[in-house]
C-alpha cells in the first residue's frame, strides 16, 4: 500500500476525486484536501521521499491549503444571527 502512494499519478486521481467530492459536500473542505493532494503530487513527481514523510507533507499542504480558502472565500463581516424571539410566532 505504501509504495503506490509514491507515485505521482496516484496522489493526482486522489486530487481530482476529492476536487469531486467538494460538489457534493461544499465548504472548501475537500478542496483543501485536493488542493494538498495536487501539490504532493507535484512534490512526488520531483523527488523520491518516503510514505511518512509524503503522508506529513499532505497533511500541512491540505492544512495551508484549508486555512487560505477559508481565509480568500469568507463572507464579509460574517456574522451569526441571533433571534431574540421565536420566529414562528406571529
Amino acid at each position: 500500500m505504501a509504495a503506490i502512494l509514491e507515485i505521482w499519478w496516484v496522489w493526482l486521481a486522489a486530487a481530482l476525486v476529492l476536487a469531486v467530492a467538494e460538489i457534493f459536500a461544499p465548504g472548501f473542505i475537500f478542496l483543501g484536501f485536493a488542493v494538498g493532494a495536487a501539490l504532493t503530487a507535484l512534490v512526488v513527481a520531483v523527488s523520491s521521499l518516503t510514505y511518512p514523510v509524503l503522508c506529513a507533507i499532505f497533511a500541512i499542504l491540505s492544512l495551508v491549503a484549508w486555512l487560505v480558502m477559508r481565509r480568500l472565500f469568507k463572507l464579509p463581516n460574517e456574522k451569526r444571527k441571533v433571534f431574540d424571539t421565536d420566529i414562528n410566532d406571529n
